[in-house]
């Protein structure tokens, strides 16, 4: 179990999961609503998963070079930020063409039928 997260799993869910999460989410939102482009959650994603490394092993004594742990907090981390884009994106969009689109769920907006 270490071996895939780098450090125990409750320390995996509080700091990665709950922390960057909640970091990535607001980057994610950020990009959403500024319209800018999806793959720049990337570089974005990549920094926060290193900080989740640097303090993961500062703070618990985890492993600070563990490609896996970093490969899955860096997974993590895209999903969140890519869930608050498409979020704040579908948002925007049927806020600001309201003649053009409504909402088909969280994540999505469709064309609003003539009529």
């Amino acid at each position: 179990m270490i071996a895939v997260f780098g450090t125990s799993l409750w320390v995996f869910i509080g700091l990665t999961v709950i922390l960057f999460g909640a970091a990535a989410w607001m980057a994610g939102q950020a990009l959403g609503e500024t319209w800018r482009p999806a793959w720049q959650l990337l570089p974005y994603g990549a920094l926060l998963a290193a900080g989740d490394r640097f303090f993961d092993w500062a703070l618990f004594d985890g492993a600070l070079l563990s490609a896996p742990g970093y490969g899955l907090a860096l997974v993590v981390l895209l999903l969140s930020g890519y869930a608050a884009f498409r979020v704040s994106r579908a948002r925007r969009m049927v806020a600001q063409y309201p003649w053009l689109y409504e909402r088909a769920g969280p994540f999505a907006w469709r064309g609003r039928s003539p009529g």
